[in-house]
């Protein structure tokens, strides 16, 4: 099983590499739906749900993906009141890197700090999204889209998290390292 979640996971890592947030279409349901499946964004979502699933406890393992769509729904809230920062786009590439950092810490870095970490990356993600949206847009089609498959890429990294729960620890250090290493990827393509 291993075998076939690190081959699932090359496969991913080997996707062209792009920005999520490159003016496209914001305006209905379905452009939400599909938005998320960004390289920089479809990353940085399931590494909240593995790093929610390797470091928090029970219950807790949601708090991960509750943080980060409270903290993106906040930040699409400050975009669409015309909130903007030239640095947004470095900041979700640099996102991804620091989740596979925090996946490298573990529990060496604790739950609260990962969780504000977790929040003020999403705030960026979320930021974006918000900045993006034309005047007279369907606000609520679009981030209706966005937060249901930003939930849906939590729980699969949740799930893949608790799968690999027992695996060795190498496979976690190669998970957290090719994270940071698609974020370092990331940051050099823009």
């Amino acid at each position: 099983m291993n075998k076939r979640i690190l081959l699932a996971l090359a496969l991913g890592a080997s996707t062209t590499v792009a920005s999520a947030h490159t003016g496209h279409d914001t305006s209905t349901l379905m452009q939400g739906l599909v938005h998320p499946f960004g390289a920089d964004h479809l990353l940085a979502m399931v590494a909240v749900g593995l790093w929610s699933a390797s470091v928090l406890k029970g219950a807790q393992r949601a708090w991960g993906p509750v943080a980060f769509l409270l903290g993106m729904t906040a930040g699409a809230l400050a975009g669409i009141g015309g909130l903007a920062w030239a640095g947004t786009e470095l900041g979700i590439a640099l996102s991804v890197l620091m989740f596979g950092l925090m996946l490298l810490a573990g529990s060496k870095l604790s739950a609260r700090w990962g969780l504000a970490f977790v929040a003020a990356a999403a705030s960026l993600h979320g930021l974006a999204h918000g900045a993006e949206m034309p005047v007279g847009a369907s606000v609520l089609a679009y981030a209706a889209g966005f937060l249901a498959s930003t939930a849906a890429l939590h729980v699969a990294g949740l799930g893949l998290g608790q799968a690999l729960r027992q695996a060795r620890a190498g496979v976690w250090r190669l998970l957290a390292l090719s994270l940071s290493g698609a974020g370092v990827l990331l940051v050099s393509r823009l």
